[in-house]
């Protein structure tokens, strides 16, 4: 091809609809990225995303373990609706029942193509695979990158980790260290052919990684002065950097949502090969603030201000009921959502709602946010090998003052703690489970 060749090339169509990039880190900590002030990994991408956009303090995962994080934000609603409230592996037979809608399945009908690059874990069998939910395509692997005999010690069998493109596997245990790479070169490909024919798109990129065992391309691997994990984070970096570039090639910059989060807190027990909760307290698989909060960064041109922060509640609950709005689509009327549309603190920049959060581990109901202050029933500390503590009285902590969980104010504080005791009541007495997916 001539060098001048892609100048001569045909403009892309225009849609008014607009399109919608959700990606997703796993295991990804609150304190991993430069601009929630992490000293030594480099996100320059991630960085200029939220002067270009809205960065959140205080948006949550709706679990601190993946699958149950992932289907919520698919669907807005509490894992617990679902029954998917367990981390699915190679031996589950469940996954993302038919009747669940999600993200893609309430786009559809508006023409959008829809496509979910990375890591699935809803489900590993062709009936719960993307495409059987909304996504006309899919590349990816279904479960964690640490479930195979070959890439865990601990396992002695089962089967290798599937490369899967559509409802097909390709490749049984690709080679970790140019997954990223290979994700992007997917999703960079999906953007500029929908941009190219016109319609409006919906991606759903979910990275396999910072989750352990941690692997970067050549062109990353021994570069970052935070050491592997810090080069894995930073070619994360880098494919967010490619998508955004992608996005302003194809001419759909400004008329696309572009997110980015992460599913649940640090794996601290991993040491360094985990990541950072910041000042938070815990981390993944724990209901403490490090578990269960996340980075958030929101950017559209035009659309929403540049370089706010934001102390706005949010979840990744929210981001059904968003996409619903902003697509012009409907919510549907026959079930329970737990979500909210954030259109007004990410276009507005309005202070939003009052914080309400149920942070469950399993089908358990550990503690909850109302305000300004968390109770906590129970309590786990993996970090440190500490198992499940029952409290009574429960704990309780103002994070606006205390966001690291540090002092205990229930003595204090009697009226508060009756108020989110019988708030845990009435939740308990409306919630109503799924059958359990194992």
């Amino acid at each position: 091809m001539l060098a001048g060749a892609a100048l001569s090339a045909p403009a892309p169509k225009q849609t008014s609809r607009p399109n919608i990039v959700i990606i997703l880190a796993d295991d990804l900590g609150y304190g991993d990225l430069g601009c929630y002030g992490h000293p030594t990994i480099r996100t320059p991408n991630l960085d200029r995303m939220a002067q270009e956009g809205a960065r959140f303090t205080q948006f949550y995962s709706a679990a601190p373990v993946c699958t149950p994080s992932r289907v919520a934000l698919m669907t807005g609603r509490l894992p617990g609706r679902s029954g998917l409230t367990r981390v699915l592996g190679p031996q589950a037979t469940g996954g993302l029942s038919p009747t669940e809608i999600t993200i893609a399945e309430a786009l559809k009908p508006l023409g959008y193509s829809t496509a979910c690059v990375g890591k699935w874990h809803l489900g590993h069998r062709p009936e719960y695979l993307p495409t059987r939910h909304g996504f006309d395509s899919y590349f990816g692997i279904p479960y964690s990158n640490d479930m195979s005999p070959k890439t865990n010690p601990t396992r002695q069998d089962g089967p290798l980790t599937p490369l899967i493109r559509g409802d097909k596997v390709i490749e049984e245990e690709p080679d970790q260290n140019f997954l990223t790479q290979r994700y992007t070169e997917e999703a960079t490909k999906f953007i500029r052919s929908s941009a190219q024919a016109g319609k409006p798109f919906f991606l759903y990129m979910p990275h396999t990684f910072p989750h352990v065992p941690l692997h970067a391309s050549p062109k990353f691997r021994g570069k970052s002065p935070r050491g592997l994990y810090g080069d894995v984070v930073e070619e994360v970096d880098w494919s967010v950097g490619e998508v955004l570039k992608t996005l302003r090639e194809a001419g759909a910059d400004r008329n696309t949502l572009v997110v980015f989060s992460s599913d649940n807190g640090p794996w601290l027990i991993k040491k360094e090969d985990g990541g950072s909760a910041g000042l938070l307290r815990e981390g993944k698989a724990s209901t403490w603030e490090g578990g269960m909060r996340e980075p958030f960064l929101a950017r559209w041109p035009g659309r929403i201000p540049a370089n706010v922060v934001t102390q706005a509640f949010g979840t990744l609950m929210d981001l059904f009921p968003t996409c619903v709005k902003i697509s012009g689509a409907k919510m549907p009327g026959d079930r329970e959502y737990d979500g909210a549309d954030l259109s007004p603190v990410l276009f507005e920049n309005s202070a939003g709602r009052e914080p309400l959060h149920f942070y469950y581990n399993a089908e358990d109901l550990r503690a909850v946010r109302k305000g300004p202050w968390k109770l906590h029933l129970a309590t786990n500390e993996p970090a440190t090998g500490g198992g499940l503590s029952k409290h009574e009285p429960p704990l309780l902590y103002n994070l606006t003052v205390d966001p690291s969980e540090k002092y205990d104010v229930a003595a204090a504080n009697p009226a508060v703690i009756r108020d989110l005791v019988g708030l845990i009541g009435q939740h308990k007495k409306t919630m109503k489970f799924g059958e359990l997916q194992r």
